[in-house]
Parts: C-alpha cells; structure tokens; sequence
C-alpha cells in the first residue's frame, strides 16, 4: 500500500475495499483468537474443574478473573491507541495473550489456572479495544456497519468453533483438556505475523500520558464488588457485617476513582464522554447485554453436560442455533446498516428479541424438548447480533477522532463488567438454587443432602446411582432456567436505554474530523512538550 500523503489518507474513504480486508486481516485473525480462548473452554469447563478438583465458585472465577482482566484493561488499552501507536499496541496484546495461553494449559489447580486466565484477560483486553479502534481509525462510520458484519462473522466463527474444537479435544484421549488452551497459540502467532506486513496505519504522536492511580482504583473498585457478589450466599449472608464491608468498600473505591478521573489530565475512562446522551445510554444498554450475553450463556455448557448428560463434543454442537443467530444476524444488519445509514431501529429490535430469549429460557428443564429450546438460543443469538456491535458503532458516530480509542473502549468496559458482573452474580444464584433443589430431591428419596452446591465439587453425573443422577439433572436444569429469568430483566433495561438514544445518521467521511484533529495536536502544547505530528510515515 502507498505511503499516505495527508492523515485522511487513514480513512475508508481513500482505501478501496481490499485494501481495507488486507490491513483488516490480522486484526480479525487476533480477534478470532481472543474468542476462541474463551469459547474453547466453554465446554470443556466441567470436565476442566471435575479433575482439578474445583467447585462451582472455582467455575465461575476461571470465566469471572478473565472477563475482569478484560474489564479493567480495555480502556488502558483504548487510551494507549489515542496516545501511541496502534499497531504496536495490537501486536504487544496478541503476546501477552500467547504466555497466557501457554501458561493456562500448564495449570495444576484452579487457583493457577484462575491466575493465568488473568493474564489471557489482560491480551483480550488489547484486542478487544484495539480491533474496534483501528477499525473506526481507517473506516467512515457509514461503510463501518459493512465492516462491523465481518467482525461480526469472525467473532460467530470463533463462537461455533470454539465449543466443537473444545469438545473434541477434552474427548480426545491423546489431546486433553490442557490442549484447550494451546490451539489459539499457532493462530496468535500467525496474526502476528500477518499484522506485520498488511497493517500500516500513520502514527500520530504525542506525549504517553496513562492515569494509573484511575486504572487501579477502577480495578479494585470492581475486584471488591465481584468478590462480595460471587462469595455472598455462600461464605456469608447476603445481609452481613462482611457484605456491609465490601459494598463499602466497592463503593469508596468507585468515589475515589471518579474524583481521580474528574482531575487526571488524561483520565482512563473521561467523564467528560458521559455528557453525551448517546454514550451514557449506549454504556447503559452494553453492562445489560454484556450481563446476558456472558453471564447467561457461558452456563449453557454446564447444562447441557450435567442436566442433558451429553459429551462436550455434542455440547458444541446443541449451542449452533445461538451462534447461527449471532452469525447471520450482526452479518445481514451490518450491510443493510451500511446501505441505509440508519441503526437505532436494529438496536431496538435486538434488545427486544434479548429480553423475549431470556424470558422464554427462564422455562428450560432438564426435559425441555430440545426444538423448543434451539427457537429460544436462536432468539438470543439474533439479538446478541443486532445490539452488540452496532452501540459501539452508535458512539463512534458521535465522537472526534481523537476520543474514537478512549469512546470505543468505554463501551468494550462496561459490556466486559455487566459480563464480569452477570457471571458471578449469576453463578452465586445457580449454586445457591442448586443446592436447594438437590436437597429437596434427596429430601424426597429419604436422603439426608450433605454440603453440595456453590462450594462443592461439581458432579460426575455418569457415575451416580440412578435416582440420585436424576436428581442432580433436574436440580442443574432448574438452575439453569432460574439464571435465564434472572437475565431478563437485564435485556428489558437494554431497550429501555436504546428506544431514549437519538438516532444520527452515520457519517460518510472520518477524513475531516481527523485532519482537524492532527492539525490541532499539532500546534498545542501537551503536558511535557508541544505534540509531535509524523504524516506519510506508517507502522
């Protein structure tokens, strides 16, 4: 690709559409791998925990401790890509997320793999920014609805195979569970090199300036709150002098965090950005569907393992409605989007279709006929589709180029903490239903129940006793119904949000906007100098 003569030349107006597939590549390739980390371990988790000897709260903090990562990193990363190079950034994301990978597979309790799924959270938190950025950075938000349906294609790809690969490999004698996490290595390093030669983007310059004082307390903020949310219950009364404690805390954590960010020169997540009505409601919309989209789902493995007795491979497979959803959903409104410029009424509709998913999964048995139940997860997977891309698209529209990292990232935040959040609180009411409804099926055999539920081993169900098997199936299906009513209301607060966001028409050009602002960072001063501006001069 020729050098760039002028910084509009980064924009999708002044690139031909190969041109764009060519630098978009790499990035979808690191994306796929991001994806595929999390989905491949979906259904090999209850095979994962039962032989590290882990519980139902070891389950929920191996998906919990990466969502965080993500969490508490994406709008650092978000923040570096407005001060620095983005390439650069990406590729440092894909090798921090490789040693995670790597260091996962050779886990030898939970308490080593949780840590090491920290460490892959931190690279997803990279990519997971940075793919929306560098996006919004080449492309004009009108064509970026045909480009968000590619990366939208490529996160259902990951979706779909994530499950069947994951699946195959815990069945796999000769393989294991371990080698769940080593297959994204090859991709991670194949994107690497792909990023390399098909990624040139011009580097505009100026003075790092990160807020870690905001970065750690935002972390710690959530850090408390997830702990109280996945302990309360279990280890402690929901209405105790420890829960009074970590909500209090949570509570000055988060005070301190908004005062540091409200005085910081360049704040992690600017408060500035909320003054806008769009980005406060589209936040709003992101926390409930990053709730229903993780903290729902990620439990469909469990169920279909434990409730259905089915393998991981065929675990994979009963998920495919959801994930055909998603696919064909984000794939079609993103070049119908494209077309028309308009995206509000397929956030609505989205939201809609969410809420009526979640609701009519609330009725899920371990008998539920599984045509019913594929109409339900296809439903989900159609609104998961139509919401989730197209509000980052919707602030991206709304904001300069030299906010379009920190924006981007804001809104990849909070869908990451609603997730974060969903999954603890929503595994906290399945363990503490669990137990319940395994004890009140004992009870009806005459079985006195013993300690089980959140804290306890998740069961083998091919090994127990007949009457007692069908106990469990039904007590983990019931669970699973429970999480998916408790989720609705979630989906119900989303279309809330999005029927109050006005709707703008996309722009056609991102050229203006960034010239202007390579033109300003060129000539105002900036903490310790004047910005340094280098045009015609790529990664």
């Amino acid at each position: 690709m020729t050098q760039a003569t002028a910084p509009s030349r980064a924009t999708g107006v002044d690139m031909s559409h190969r041109q764009i597939l060519e630098a978009l590549s790499g990035l979808l390739l690191g994306m796929f791998v991001a994806i595929l980390s999390g989905t491949v371990v979906s259904n090999a988790l209850p095979r994962i925990i039962t032989e590290l000897h882990g519980g139902q709260s070891a389950y929920t903090w191996v998906v919990t401790s990466s969502l965080l990562a993500t969490t508490a990193t994406t709008p650092v990363w978000g923040k570096l890509a407005d001060l620095t190079s983005k390439k650069i950034l990406v590729q440092l994301a894909l090798a921090t997320f490789v040693l995670g990978s790597v260091l996962a597979g050779l886990s030898q309790s939970t308490g080593q793999l949780i840590a090491c799924r920290v460490l892959q959270g931190v690279g997803a938190g990279g990519l997971t920014a940075l793919a929306q950025v560098i996006m919004a950075t080449m492309i004009a938000p009108r064509e970026r609805g045909r480009y968000s349906g590619y990366l939208g294609a490529v996160m259902a790809v990951g979706t779909i195979g994530g499950p069947l690969i994951g699946g195959v490999i815990v069945d796999t004698d000769w393989l294991g569970w371990r080698w769940c996490f080593y297959v994204g290595v090859p991709f991670a390093i194949l994107a690497l090199i792909v990023l390399q030669k098909t990624l040139h983007l011009p580097v505009v310059k100026r003075a790092v300036k990160i807020d870690w004082w905001g970065a750690t307390l935002i972390t710690a903020a959530v850090s408390v709150l997830l702990i109280w949310v996945s302990l309360a219950g279990d280890k402690y009364d929901w209405m105790s002098w420890q829960s009074a404690v970590m909500v209090a805390g949570a509570l000055l954590l988060g005070a301190l965090a908004v005062r540091v960010e409200t005085r910081a020169g360049e704040p992690v997540i600017p408060p500035r950005l909320f003054r806008n009505r769009t980005i406060t409601l589209a936040v709003l919309a992101s926390i409930a569907v990053g709730v229903g989209m993780f903290g729902a789902s990620v439990f469909l493995g469990q169920y279909f393992q434990i409730s259905r007795g089915v393998s991981p491979t065929m675990s994979g497979l009963m998920t495919l409605p959801m994930i055909l959803g998603l696919l064909v959903s984000s794939t079609v409104v993103g070049r119908i989007i494209t077309n028309t410029g308009r995206w509000k009424r397929y956030l609505v509709a989205g939201s809609a279709l969410l809420t009526v998913g979640f609701a009519l999964m609330g009725t899920l048995r371990a008998d539920t006929p599984y045509w019913r139940l594929s109409i339900f997860m296809a439903l989900i997977g159609i609104g998961v589709g139509m919401t989730m891309q197209n509000l980052v698209l919707a602030v991206q529209n709304t904001v300069g180029a030299h906010e379009l990292g920190a924006a981007s990232s804001v809104v990849a935040f909070f869908r990451s903490l609603g997730g974060a959040i969903g999954v603890s609180a929503l595994g906290a009411v399945l363990g503490h239903k669990v137990k319940d409804y395994i004890a009140d099926g004992l009870a009806g055999l005459g079985i006195k129940a013993s300690s089980s539920g959140s804290g306890g081993t998740l069961p083998d169900v091919h090994t127990l006793p007949a009457p007692i098997r069908a106990v469990v199936e039904s007590a983990y299906g019931h669970g699973a119904g429970d999480i998916f009513l408790a989720a609705a209301p979630f989906g119900l607060i989303a279309l809330i949000a999005v029927c109050f966001i006005k709707e703008v028409p996309l722009r056609r050009h991102t050229g203006d906007q960034l010239a202007a602002e390579v033109e300003r960072e060129s000539t105002v001063a900036t903490g310790g100098g004047t910005a340094v501006v280098r045009t015609g001069i790529h990664d």
